[in-house]
Formats: structure tokens, sequence, C-alpha cells
């Protein structure tokens, strides 16, 4: 009896274990599921959060349900270009090119001894573009220039000219273009002539306001003489070694010269009558004082020039007729100058470093014999 009763309580304990048991992997059960479903959520949406942000410039929900490529694909290209597009970019505009540049060296070492060529000119200056012509990268320069050389056989003198005052007027922030003006055979040269040829052919090739008018074989020994236009005519090779580095008489003009447009023009240019050599500077500042203007000058410390020495050239031997005409530069002036300029254009050529003009001045009217 007492057996069968302790059979019967352990059979009721075993139930009551293996029930609890039971309860236990069920609710167990339960509690891992609801665990696993909210794992599962949040990394989804931790998921999502990250695709969003991935491709925040994106339109998620798109027409059609098309999902964008993720890594380089051509949709994300096109709306890259799309929102570079939409953007406002706003450059800093340059500033104006200071009056004295700085990087300006001073006075210069010039020395013509050293073999030159067209070819190493070039490669010393590779920001220059075809034709001669230079803007400054980094300000905006105040005037345009021309620089315009009278020519006739100095291919030599020409490369020692374009050695040296590429660099400088680089320096100086000029925007700038040279321009060769070529005379065409072997008539009688006429300097003057051919720089009103010049002012009238630079014109057609740019917008310049400022004209520096300079001979092919002098070079500037400081780069501190600015090639730019001034308030009253300039007159910049002052001093040169020729005359001691000092200046030959006070109306002397010569060398190199500039005038602004408005100057050139209420001159009327240069005079077309002075065949062969001298007399057309003196003409030119006769003009200048007649209209009531005065000639600048650099200091003489500045304004020296070095020479490329050669012989005279032929066909511009001296003129005979020119202290005649310098003392009628008041009834002359305005029947002979830019008004009355006559010459035929035989061609226009770009080279890397300059444009040459080759121009037919013509022939010098017939000498009055004296009875």
């Amino acid at each position: 009896m007492t057996r069968l009763m302790l059979g019967k309580n352990l059979e009721r304990i075993c139930k009551a274990v293996l029930l609890l048991c039971l309860v236990h992997f069920i609710i167990m059960t339960i509690f891992y599921l609801d665990v696993y479903t909210q794992r599962f959520d949040i990394f989804s949406r931790f998921n999502s959060r990250n695709y969003s942000k991935m491709h925040q410039y994106f339109n998620i929900s798109k027409p059609n349900g098309t999902s964008p490529a993720i890594l380089g694909g051509e949709d994300h290209f096109v709306s890259s270009r799309k929102l570079e597009s939409n953007l406002t970019v706003t450059k800093k505009p340059l500033p104006l090119c200071p009056d004295v540049p700085q990087g300006l060296v001073g006075r210069l070492l010039i020395e013509f001894s050293s073999l030159m060529t067209m070819e190493k000119v070039q490669r010393e200056n590779p920001d220059v573009r075809e034709g001669g012509k230079y803007t400054p990268p980094d300000c905006i320069a105040k005037q345009r220039v021309a620089i315009i050389i009278p020519f006739r056989h100095r291919e030599h003198h020409l490369k020692y000219w374009l050695h040296y005052l590429h660099p400088i007027l680089r320096r100086q922030k000029i925007n700038y273009g040279i321009y060769i003006i070529n005379q065409q055979g072997e008539g009688m040269f006429n300097r003057a002539k051919l720089l009103n040829i010049g002012y009238m052919e630079v014109l057609k090739d740019g917008e310049y306001d400022c004209f520096v008018f300079s001979d092919v074989d002098l070079i500037p020994m400081d780069d501190r003489n600015l090639y730019h236009c001034y308030d009253q005519p300039r007159h910049f090779a002052i001093a040169m070694d020729k005359f001691g580095f000092r200046l030959p008489y006070n109306g002397y003009f010569g060398g190199v010269s500039g005038l602004s447009k408005e100057q050139f023009l209420k001159i009327n240019g240069f005079p077309n009558e002075y065949w062969g050599w001298g007399g057309e500077d003196d003409d030119i500042y006769n003009r200048i004082t007649l209209k009531g203007m005065k000639v600048s000058r650099p200091d003489s410390r500045i304004g020296k020039y070095r020479m490329i020495k050669h012989e005279r050239d032929k066909h511009n031997e001296p003129n005979p007729q020119r202290f005649t005409k310098i003392q009628n530069t008041k009834l002359t002036m305005k029947q002979d100058g830019i008004n009355t300029l006559k010459y035929k254009l035989v061609n226009v050529t770009k080279y890397p470093m300059y444009t040459n003009i080759t121009v037919d001045i013509g022939t010098p009217p017939p000498r009055v014999s004296r009875g």
C-alpha cells in the first residue's frame, strides 16, 4: 500500500515537471520569435537608412519602381551632371593690374654677343599666343597695347628684340600684341609712313587703345620703363648709349614713343612725306606741341637703352629736305598724316612671336629742282 502511494506521487511529480517543461518551452519559443522579429526589423531599417545616405541625391520613389545604379552607373553619372549644371558657380573676378607690378627686376644686363634663334625665343615664351599676343592671366590690364615696329631686312635684330622684350612686357603685366610693318621692295625707306600703316592695320586685328612705336634695334635696360600710354604722349628712349645715355636735345622724340588713340588722332598721325633718314621725329614733336600737349618722359635712370650696332641701311640715306619740312609742320600737318595715307597691303602672316604685315608704300614724289 505504501509502495503504491509512493509510485502515484512520483508519477504526479513527473507529470508536473513535464508540464512545467512544456510551458517553459512554449514561453521561450515565443520570446525568441519576438526577439528575432525585432532584430530583423532593426536591420532592415538600418540598411534603408544607409542606402538613403549613400544616394541622397537620388529620388528613391522613381516612376515604374526603377532603382538607380549604386556605384558608377550611367544614371548616377547623368544625375551628377544635372546637379552640377544646376549649381551656380561664381568665379572670383580678376583684379585690375597694378600700376607698378610686382616682379619687376629693374636694371637689366643687355648683350648681343650670344647666338639667338627664333626657336629659342619661342621656348622662352610658351605663354605668348600666335601673332605675338599676350594677356596677363592673373589680372585685367587697363590698356590694350599694340607695339608697332617699322621694318626691312632686320631679321637678326628682331630676334634679340623679341628675346628681351617679350619677358619684359610680360613682367609689366601688359596686354599686348607685336606687329612688324615690313616695307616691300628696295625703294626709299619711310619710317613714319610705316608707323601710320601700322596704326591702321593693327586696329583691324584688335581693339587697341594704346600704340607704342619702336625701332627694332633699341632694347630698354630697365623693365620699370613701362610700355603703356600716359596722360601725355610718351617718349621712352630718352637715354641711348649712342648719345652717352643723355637726351640729345629737348625736342628729340625718336627711338621709342607711345601715344593713345586720342592723342594719335589729335595730331593727325605721323607725316607720310619724310622719305629717307631723319626729320620725322622732330615733325611729330612739333605736332604734339602745336596741339597743346607736352611730351612725358621717364626718369633718365630708367629710360636707358642699348642700340644694336649696324651700318646704315641702303636706300635710307639722310633726307636733304628734312630741315625745311620740320619748319613747316604747322602748315603741313592737316594735309599730311593719317587722313591722307595711301598704301597697298601685300600680306599678313601670324608667326608664334609676332605678326608680320608686309606693305607696298609706293615711291617718293620727284624732287623739284632749283632753277
